[in-house]
This record gives C-alpha cells, structure tokens and sequence, in this order.
C-alpha cells in the first residue's frame, strides 16, 4: 500500500521497498500551459558539476543509464527510470523539478504529483496543488539523496525563476545558441510501455540510437552530419555550455558493464560503454579540496542567492534572514522518530502511530490526539447498550476514538509515561485507567478478580488478545516484576499483569486504611501466583 506524504516528508528508499530499479512518475497540468520536467543529478555540493546528469527532453538518458526519461505513460504527464545501485558515486542527489515553458505561473496548476512505482507497486506519492504556490513558474517537487543510504524527500518547493533560473541555482551556465537550420517537422517516436507478460511499472523504452543517416533534402543546402542523437523535437529551450563547478576526473571509457553473454539490460544499447561504478553507497571525496558534505538539509536550499550563509534550513523562503546553524542545533534533538514501525515513542510522553502500516484502524482514548499528519478520519467509536452497562456496573468502561486513514496520529495524556506491548497470540489484563490506544484488530474483554474480602465482592481488569499492540500509560517509570508465590501488590498500583497468572485476595486485607494503630493504610492486597515466564508491572503512583 503506497505511502502518502506531505511536504517535508522523508524516508529511507529502504524502509519503502526493498528495490532499487524505480519508475518515478509525474503528473502536473493546467489549461492552456506546458510544462518541462526535468531531473538534476547533483554531486555532494548540491551543483550540476557533470551537466551529462541533466535529464530532459534533450538528453534522455545519463551515461550509464542510471537515469533515463520515459515519456508520458500510465496516466503520468513525463516519468523516469532509476537505477540507484548503478548511479555513479559522484552524484549524491536526484531533483525532479517542473518548469514552466512560456507564460503562466504555478498557482493556475490543478492537482498533481510525483510518486514511486516498485515491482508495478506504487509505494510512496507526494500529492500537491496549485493552492501552495504563488507566482512561481517552476517547483522543485521531490528529491532522491544520499545520507548513508538512498533516501527520498518530499520537497514542494516553488522557485520563481523558469529553467534559466534552475540552471544557474544548480551551478550550469547558460549559453545561446544560433538557431538550427530549418528543418520539416519529424513525426517523434511515441513513448509506449513495451508488452510484457507480468504487471511490473510501465517502463517505456527510451529512443534507440539512430545510426546517421543522411539528411533528406528539403531544399535546404547541405550541411555537416550532427553526431548522433536520439531523434527528438528540437526546443528553443537553451543548454548547458559548461558547469561553473568543476568536473570530478572520469575514469577512461570502459568496454560496457553489461557485456557479458547474457542480453543487456532494458533500455541498453549493446556494446555502449560506460564509466566503472564505485561499490554502492560509497563517499567520494570533495573535488579540488573543497569542504566535505554536509548532512542533507544542512546546505542552502535550492534557489538560494548566493552568500547567503550556509546552515539554513532547507524550505525557507528567499529573503528570509539567516538563523545559523544554532536553530538546527537546538532542534535536533526533538526531531520526529521515523523508524519504520507502526508505533514509535518519541520520547517517554509521546506516542506515534503510522496508519499506513497495519492495515487496520486504531483505538485510542478521547481527547489523547495531540497532532496529526495526513489524511486521518476521526470517529466515535460506541461501545453500545451492553458495553456501556458493564463499563458503568465495573469501572472499566472506555471513551474510545477511532482513527483510521492514511497519514501519523501522536497521542499522550498529562505527561504520562508510555509503553508499547506487542501481543502476538497472548493475552495481558491492564486496567481501563491505565490504557491509551491499541490497535483495533485486538480483541478486548472486562475480566472478573473474584475476592471474598474486596468490597463488592470482586474487582474488575481488561483482558487484550490477540496480534498487536497496546499502549499501557503510566504515572513514572514502572518496574516488571517475575511471578512468584511471594509476590504482593496493591492493588491500585499494579499496572498490569500476564493473563496466565493467578489472582487470589491477601489475608491481610483490611476494608478501611487506618481502621486500628499500626495499620498499614493499605485498601485492597493481591497476590500473584504462576508459572514461570509470568509477570506484574507496578508503577510508583496509587491511582
């Protein structure tokens, strides 16, 4: 099930799909306006040191085919193939961007996207509309970038100058160019998805390479023979003369990679060479004795002008004053928790929950969202005639909401301590009061603790089982105890215990604290009795 995210979102590729030959789609439009979309490979400083990396409608494809344009298919307005174990190590990050070509601004744009197909799966979209810019006339909308690991940002970042202006930001220059000689229109070679037996992405073929051929005679005078290019339309749009950052040294061209006995790979053309990839993932060093790298999101964003200092954050707009590294500084270490999981603790008071992933919904108790991301549906979820009598009759009865949807819940109430317990077939008791969500696929049920010496006659708990997880709130941090025949809690500030334990009422029971001198003012005593393998929690608190 494909991930649905915001701006600002990022994600491992890894935690998204365990691929690495990726189909990215694009789909924007507006009446009446074109657009060019574009993918800048960049080296660790952020520019367009080799413009080889710039794939448009003029280049299709990177040297090695890590990087090809596809053309528009499956529904999306222009889409690429990347291979990200074959990308060169000198390019630590991919752009794909949109521009304008001609007049119009990004605000007439409706609803569009960039999203990542694995295996014919999509696995992530980043949905935006023309609401969120302005009068920009391109928009940075995603990027692929190397931390350690590949991983993709969710950018949405308008930027108010056309291509020209991208160009320049990522370190190309531009040069005019005579305009070509006159030729009749060539009919372009469509881009279709091959057949295929299965359902993988629709990856369509890039144009083959054309050996030259003569040109046909339109009464134009004869002219020299251009070298070989894949047939496209030839735009006005100008290019890339020569980098403003200098060129890492590239190996000599090597008989190609993929020469071997078997056929080559899709979209290769036999016998081409193409430089010797460094092992995946591996750090090369700045060119020219330049600084290292930085961390991604601590360079300038892009479309900064120059001298503006570096450390700011990525996404601030342009004439904002710089913060300095200080702001990044103090806010690392309340950064949201991402580590792929259903549930994660941001810290000891605040809970995550990924509605994304599970597959079902989620039970939480009212009032305990905090925030949300996403498109989450809030509902009330009634325990019905039956369920709110017993709730009222043992104490345990539960003011739930249901959240469901696609997009991160944070829950917590009053600063208490969280704690996330997978069942996975068991079954633990933990009282009402002491729970704040769990996920809806656990079947849960009041359970009676039966004592001649409680008032009333029994006590009540509520029994989770089943595959998931509930999250057990409590006042400070709680200690687990083993079972034992000489174990002994009071009774409200035990937490939780195993399902399989034994309950009995201790013959120290008194029915009122401090009914005679020397009484240890304690209600209601249990003790705990089982295998082992069974346990208590107690917090430091008497509800």
């Amino acid at each position: 099930m494909a991930r649905e995210f915001q701006r600002g979102h990022k994600a491992k590729i890894s935690d998204l799909t365990p691929g690495t030959d990726l189909y990215v789609g694009v789909q924007i439009a507006a009446p009446g306006l074109t657009f060019d979309i574009s993918c800048f490979g960049l080296d660790a400083n952020e520019q367009l040191s080799d413009d080889r990396y710039f794939i448009f409608f003029n280049q299709p494809k990177s040297p090695e085919e890590s990087i090809q344009l596809l053309g528009a298919q499956s529904g999306d307005t222009e889409s690429f193939r990347v291979t990200l174990d074959r990308i060169p190590a000198a390019i630590q990050k991919l752009s794909f961007t949109a521009t304008l070509d001609g007049s119009g601004q990004m605000s007439q744009i409706g609803p569009g996207y960039i999203r990542i197909v694995a295996g014919g799966e999509e696995v992530v979209r980043y949905a935006f509309t023309g609401s969120e810019f302005t009068t920009e006339r391109a928009v940075m909308l995603g990027d692929f970038y190397l931390k350690d690991v590949w991983r993709f940002a969710a950018v949405g970042q308008g930027f108010d100058g056309g291509l020209d202006a991208l160009l320049k930001n990522f370190g190309g220059e531009v040069a005019e160019e005579e305009a070509p000689p006159a030729a009749a229109p060539a009919a372009a070679p469509g881009f279709a998805p091959p057949a295929q037996a299965a359902a993988p992405p629709a990856f369509g073929a890039p144009p083959a390479v054309q050996a030259p051929q003569p040109a046909p005679s339109f009464g134009a005078p004869p002219a020299p023979t251009p070298p070989p290019a894949p047939q496209q339309p030839m735009h006005a749009a100008p290019t890339i003369a020569a980098p403003l950052a200098p060129q890492m040294p590239q190996a000599p061209q090597a008989p190609s990679p993929y020469g071997q006995p078997h056929q080559p790979q899709f979209g290769q053309v036999p016998g081409q060479g193409a430089p010797p990839a460094p092992p995946f993932g591996q750090q090369v060093p700045a060119p020219y004795g330049q600084p290292a790298p930085a961390p991604y999101g601590q360079q300038p964003p892009v479309g900064m002008p120059p001298g503006v200092p570096q450390g700011m954050p990525q996404g601030v707009p342009q004439g904002a004053p710089a913060t300095g590294a200080g702001l990044q500084a103090a806010l690392q270490p309340y950064k949201e928790a991402a580590t792929g999981q259903r549930w994660t603790p941001q810290n000891q008071q605040l809970m995550r929950v990924d509605l994304t992933m599970g597959g079902s919904g989620v039970l939480a108790r009212q009032g305990s969202m905090v925030m949300y991301q996403g498109k989450v549906d809030f509902g009330y979820k009634s325990a019905g005639f039956v369920g709110r009598a017993v709730g009222n009759a043992t104490g345990q009865e539960m003011q739930l909401m249901r959240c469901t949807g696609r997009g991160q819940v944070f829950l917590a109430e009053e600063g208490s301590h969280l704690h996330p317990i997978e069942l996975q077939g068991d079954a633990i008791c933990v009282s009402a009061e002491s729970v704040l969500a769990f996920d809806e696929s656990l079947q849960y049920e009041v359970r009676r603790v039966e004592g001649h010496g409680i008032p009333g006659g029994a006590l009540f708990t509520m029994q989770f089982q089943g595959a998931g997880t509930v999250i057990v709130k409590t006042h400070g941090t709680p200690v687990a105890l083993p079972v034992t025949p000489t174990t002994f809690a009071d009774c409200n500030a035990v937490v939780a215990w195993s399902a399989a334990s034994q309950v009995i009422v201790s013959s120290q029971v008194r029915l009122r604290r401090n009914a005679y001198p020397g009484h240890s003012g304690e209600t209601v005593n249990l003790q705990f009795r089982g295998a082992p393998g069974n346990f208590i929690v107690v917090q430091p608190y008497e509800v």
